[in-house]
């Protein structure tokens, strides 16, 4: 078994904090993985993690060899990414994350052109609306929407994204166009939330002639998933909050029409985010800068 294949398992099981965990992120088994574990140790001649039948923890030793073993593996990729450099040929695996409905219209689409640019390339692509970490995760970059609260993280602005509260003709003719942004905070309309384990509180932020004003949202229906919020909203099962390029095509066809048009959302930012290390892959820079130039581009059209 190769000990670097062992450093990189030994990585992820600390990272994640289990064994199983850091098998599926390797697509190995957990035997493999534990087995690598052990080979370290036995090398070593000392516990990296202390197991027991509920959790598993780095013991002092483990914390120590993780730090030396973590500037072994950044030094391999750096040295891979000035080989690549020399050779023009960068080559790789990118793990790429992305909010399902920026993933499923922007990120997704592109993959197979950059991959005929860059044949040498493999993305993998995890889209989800939740929070992600990306050293626990094991990430290259998170696009992202609205602010990241991570200032160690690396951030790449891409675009301003127009949003706009917006429903269904039939929920309007059943309930009738809110006039005014107080009416979102009672039962006169239902709002259509994301949710998800750490989010906050709902608070759409609309723009009034008074200034920005946070508006407290409460409605029947909530989920993890953005693309089942519009879903929702099509039924005629209330408003949504939704950066415009998710719903454009709704808005063409007027399955959903844009309400408290006069207090429009805040725009939302949406961007790249790295570790600084990351940053300087030359893999990591061509994938960004090539589906930001997409995004961007198409913006515009909207």
């Amino acid at each position: 078994m190769s000990y670097f294949e062992n450093l990189k398992t030994f990585i992820r099981v600390f990272e994640l904090g289990s064994m199983s965990a850091a098998a599926r992120d390797q697509r190995i088994s957990p035997a493999v993985a534990s087995s690598r574990i052990a080979q370290l140790e036995e090398r070593l001649g000392v516990r990296l993690f202390q197991r027991t039948t509920r959790k598993l923890g780095p013991t002092e030793q483990g914390r120590i060899f993780y730090e030396g073993a973590q500037r072994v593996l950044d030094a391999v990729e750096e040295a891979e990414s000035a080989v690549n450099s020399v050779t023009g040929e960068p080559r790789g695996t990118i793990y790429v994350a992305a909010p399902l409905g920026l993933g499923r219209r922007f990120i997704a689409p592109q993959v197979p052109a950059f991959k005929l640019l860059y044949p040498k390339i493999n993305i993998r692509l995890r889209l989800s609306d939740r929070k992600l970490d990306l050293t626990s995760e094991g990430l290259d970059i998170a696009f992202f929407l609205g602010t990241p609260e991570d200032s160690t993280l690396k951030m790449r602005k891409i675009a301003d994204c127009e949003r706009l509260l917006c429903a269904a003709p039939t929920y309007i003719a059943s309930r009738g166009a809110p006039t005014s942004a107080a009416q979102l905070t009672d039962s006169t309309h239902d709002c259509l939330n994301l949710r998800y384990p750490g989010a906050p509180e709902f608070q759409w932020p609309l723009q009034t002639s008074e200034g920005l004003h946070r508006v407290p949202v409460t409605g029947p229906y909530e989920s993890d998933d953005g693309d089942v919020l519009t879903t929702w909203a099509l039924e005629g099962h209330g408003i949504i909050l939704k950066p415009r390029f998710e719903v454009a095509e709704h808005l063409t066809t007027g399955a959903l029409v844009p309400v408290l048009e006069s207090t429009p959302p805040l725009p939302v930012q949406l961007g790249a985010l790295y570790s600084h290390r990351k940053g300087q892959d030359p893999k990591t820079r061509l994938f960004t800068d090539f589906i930001a130039q997409d995004i961007t581009a198409k913006i515009r059209e909207m």
